[in-house]
């Protein structure tokens, strides 16, 4: 599996962003898909998460701001930032599961919030 994902960039704090996330190759062995995103210094965290049933599941810090949804047709990964604020700023990765527990990750996307 593939993927490449887009939509980052700089918004002033309270806006909106929506990235987007295309998976190719093997995607029908596709189940969970999720966002992560990480800051220089710190690990990797987890945004949001998308099972194969399409129950999602949030961080705390972005629970009632962030909207993760996928697009099954195209085997795209959306997630949809509202309210955005200084500390949402990070390099935000798309990342799957496939039916036989491998992990793929996308190449990651920068996402600035100013003040």
């Amino acid at each position: 599996v593939q993927l490449q994902a887009s939509g980052g960039g700089l918004v002033q704090a309270g806006g909106s962003l929506r990235l987007s996330c295309e998976a190719s190759g093997s995607r029908f062995s596709i189940t969970e898909m999720g966002w992560y995103r990480q800051t220089q210094g710190k690990e990797r965290e987890l945004v949001a998460i998308l099972d194969s049933r399409n129950r999602s599941d949030y961080a705390e810090s972005v629970r009632g701001r962030f909207v993760i949804s996928r697009d099954s047709a195209t085997y795209t990964l959306y997630l949809q930032m509202n309210s955005l604020k200084l500390e949402d700023t990070a390099v935000y990765y798309c990342n799957v599961k496939d039916l036989f527990r491998r992990i793929y990750w996308g190449q990651g996307t920068l996402v600035t919030v100013s003040s």
